[in-house]
């Protein structure tokens, strides 16, 4: 029943992704990869909640400069 359950909220998470912009996805991807790194160097929360926030930006950073051609916008 728990696999059940994560999967359909997994399901749910992904289809609420799939209207995102550029930058969006970026951002997301670097809290992501951020709050991995974090807890691989830190092995604590706050190194978890650092990295996600620093990759996040940096994220959001390569996304806007990807879509408009500069990082702090048009």
């Amino acid at each position: 029943m728990k696999k059940l359950a994560m999967g359909i909220l997994l399901g749910l998470t992904l289809m609420g992704c799939s209207n995102l912009n550029t930058t969006e996805k970026s951002a997301l991807v670097g809290a992501g990869v951020g709050a991995l790194a974090g807890q691989a160097i830190g092995g604590n929360t706050a190194g978890t909640l650092i990295g996600a926030g620093v990759g996040a930006l940096g994220g959001a950073a390569v996304g806007n400069y990807r879509s408009t051609g500069s990082v702090l916008g048009k």
